[in-house]
């Protein structure tokens, strides 16, 4: 028994190894993720307290314990049976399919890195590239919501930056859920992403499993109270217009909704921009009939790295204004009416918060002329149109009307949209699409 025993030296290594695997998976690592564990919710339990929304212990879940909540949810089982009887596969098959869904989909929120990073980081951004404004208060708009209401924000989908910019500005209320496309699902941006709480969604998907396993995820997290944030335009507007709704996510949130349990709001929010950063790209995609855009990474961090050269040469200048108005909630429990009627009633809501800021009214007025514009015309013309939409949050800067009316003229000036002739500015033909795109974002607004 207590004989000598020769061994291998690259046995010895691999049985050490595995003794020391099975020692930190037993009692070393569990007693690390209980202690930061502990330190989280002392965290959140801290933060709570000056949320208007608190987080929900459902978005504060373990990854893993939701995925397996999920595909042994008794509607995806049912699921899981129709889909390996419809495509004569196992059982087994189908159910790792709806796992391999399941994990695509469930996000591992981090409360650190979405308040520790993410915030400060769309602050820094906001900031950086836009004066960011708000056209009715976030606060205002929330008042008289049920405390227990499951708040759905339902915006219109201008920029990329929306993501950005309504993160910033909703950091008091809340956290937010995003529904992402393909688009964010590159490494290493998917995981950024998911630690920020966004689902990922196949926007082209037309699997009855799919379909279920994510409709299950988001019922599950709208009966939890989970803060929301949905774009029912369902992609980048490509003419800088309102788009006529598509259901989708709302669809799902809607689905099922017990009238007796917790009640959903649906808040309108309207963005608008001076200068959207991908209008050139959007544009272009409209006229060739597409949303197939060529926005490659290297280009992107070429055009940061510009930025950052002008900055340091003290030649930077932000893209104008940036503006984020909330309408009037709607109740989920007091609609009348099915789940069309209400995206319709959403993006109404929506189109008549729309702010009004000085690029895109300066556009609406070269776009409605019928020829030359010299300062004076043009100052007149764009006070009248201000004057057309008096139920509308019309922007101005500096409370002073000929300022706000100078700054739409120079930005247009300086994009090659307009030039100067003898006769007054005039809108130059590579730059007719872009006028257009810019007074398509407000013109709605005008009362006929």
């Amino acid at each position: 028994m207590f004989q000598m025993v020769e061994i291998q030296l690259w046995l010895l290594v691999v049985i050490v190894l595995f003794a020391a695997v099975t020692f930190a998976s037993h009692f070393l690592f569990p007693s690390v993720r209980w202690f930061f564990r502990r330190r989280m919710e002392k965290a959140v339990a801290k933060l709570n307290e000056r949320l208007e929304r608190p987080i929900e212990p459902f978005k504060l879940a373990r990854r893993h314990d939701m995925i397996q909540r999920l595909i042994y949810d008794e509607q995806v089982s049912r699921a899981i049976s129709e889909h390996a009887e419809a495509e004569g596969v196992p059982q087994d098959v189908a159910f790792e399919r709806a796992r391999r869904y399941a994990r695509e989909i469930v996000p591992s929120f981090s409360a650190t890195l979405y308040y520790g990073i993410a915030i400060r980081l769309a602050r820094f951004l906001s900031r950086s590239l836009y004066r960011v404004r708000l056209g009715h208060q976030a606060r205002e708009a929330l008042q008289g919501v049920d405390k227990g209401a499951t708040v759905v924000f339902v915006m219109n989908h201008r920029s990329n930056m929306d993501y950005v910019l309504v993160t910033y500005l909703a950091a008091e209320q809340s956290t937010l859920a995003y529904a992402v496309g393909e688009w964010a699902r590159v490494w290493p941006l998917s995981r950024l992403i998911k630690a920020m709480g966004a689902y990922f969604i196949r926007r082209k998907s037309r699997g009855a499993l799919y379909r279920k396993v994510l409709q299950r995820y988001v019922r599950l997290a709208t009966d939890a109270g989970v803060t929301q944030a949905v774009f029912p335009e369902g992609g980048l507007s490509l003419d800088g217009a309102l788009a006529a709704p598509k259901v989708g996510i709302l669809k799902y949130i809607v689905e099922g909704h017990d009238s007796e349990g917790r009640d959903v709001a649906f808040i309108p929010v309207a963005i608008n921009y001076d200068r959207v950063l991908e209008d050139k790209i959007l544009i272009a995609a409209g006229q060739a009939g597409t949303r197939r855009f060529q926005a490659k990474i290297s280009v992107v961090a070429g055009y940061v790295v510009r930025l950052l050269w002008r900055r340091l040469r003290g030649r930077y200048h932000r893209f104008g204004y940036a503006a984020v108005s909330f309408g009037a909630p709607v109740s989920l429990r007091a609609h009348q009416g099915d789940v069309q009627e209400l995206a319709d009633e959403l993006m109404d809501r929506i189109g008549g918060v729309v702010p009004v800021l000085p690029v895109p009214l300066a556009a609406l007025v070269f776009e409605t002329a019928e020829g030359p514009l010299d300062k004076q015309a043009y100052e007149a013309r764009l006070h009248a149109l201000s004057e057309a939409m008096p139920d509308a949050h019309v922007h101005v800067p500096r409370e002073d009307m000929v300022y706000a009316a100078d700054y739409g003229l120079r930005n247009l000036l300086s994009r090659g949209a307009l030039e100067e002739t003898e006769g007054g500015y005039v809108v130059t033909k590579e730059g007719a699409a872009l006028v257009r795109y810019y007074a398509s974002s407000v013109r709605h607004l005008l009362k006929s």
